[in-house]
């Protein structure tokens, strides 16, 4: 996420003071995207910032705080979609604030910023109005979630993206097995997404598991013998389709 968000700051105006990294060289690789910023060697004396950003995985935030050395009074915001405000509870001399943008970050991907939603936290109005500014800058889409809020929203994220990738790897794997051309499946994974922005996606489901068609699903499985993990993924998934195709027929039939 850093190596997206320090240039992205810069070039909405903002000074990347400095740049630091448990590991030096992704620091110095961060920094070296943004002109002026310098290499923090320690926690220790930080330079003087309107806010200080925690681009880290969630496990690490706390021990950061516990060793850095931010000045009295100082504005420190995490980036992560499930850890709680509390995290700073602990902290009094710093302002704790929350900086999550909602989106997936990859080395050589471009991000369009001002799409990008920006979700903020903060223990106080004046931290709160500090990180707006800065979201505004970057995002046409910020909000001020709470921490219980941004914990559904990032499961929510997990569910839509995550799992997602996952699955679309083992397509992956499978075509390469048959020696087909992942190119085969772009168009169907372009108008699965497309349809789900569109439709609620629950009721735009197709495939042999909502049709019932069990002998399609009991070919589907014997495929997978190879893929023991595979294969039970493949019978949950289905399983979950038709319980949940079946839940939407009984709401729609207490509906008439």
């Amino acid at each position: 996420m850093a190596q997206h968000l320090a240039p992205a700051l810069a070039a909405a105006g903002h000074t990347v003071v400095g740049v630091w990294s448990r590991t030096p060289e992704s620091a110095a690789s961060v920094a070296a995207s943004v002109p002026g910023a310098a290499v923090l060697g320690s926690l220790q004396h930080l330079p003087a910032a309107a806010v200080y950003l925690l681009a880290l995985p969630d496990a690490v935030v706390p021990e950061v705080l516990a060793a850095a050395q931010f000045p009295a009074g100082a504005l420190v915001a995490h980036t992560a979609g499930a850890l709680p405000l509390s995290v700073f509870a602990a902290y009094p001399r710093i302002r704790g604030g929350v900086f999550y943008p909602l989106q997936t970050f990859s080395p050589g991907r471009q991000i369009q910023w001002p799409a990008v939603p920006l979700c903020l936290e903060a223990a106080d109005a004046a931290g709160l109005t500090a990180l707006r500014t800065l979201a505004t800058s970057l995002s046409q889409e910020v909000r001020e979630l709470s921490s219980e809020q941004r914990l559904q929203l990032h499961m929510a994220a997990v569910w839509a993206c995550n799992f997602p990738n996952h699955l679309l790897g083992i397509s992956h794997a499978l075509l390469a097995q048959a020696g087909q051309p992942w190119e085969l499946l772009h168009p169907l994974i372009r108008e699965t997404v497309d349809k789900a922005l569109a439709l609620p996606p629950f009721t735009a489901q197709t495939g042999p598991a909502v049709r019932h068609d069990a002998a399609t699903l009991a070919r589907h499985e014997a495929t997978l013998a190879a893929h023991p993990d595979w294969q039970t993924l493949y019978k949950e998934l289905t399983a979950s389709i038709q319980r949940t195709a079946a839940g939407f027929g009984a709401n729609n039939e207490a509906g008439k």
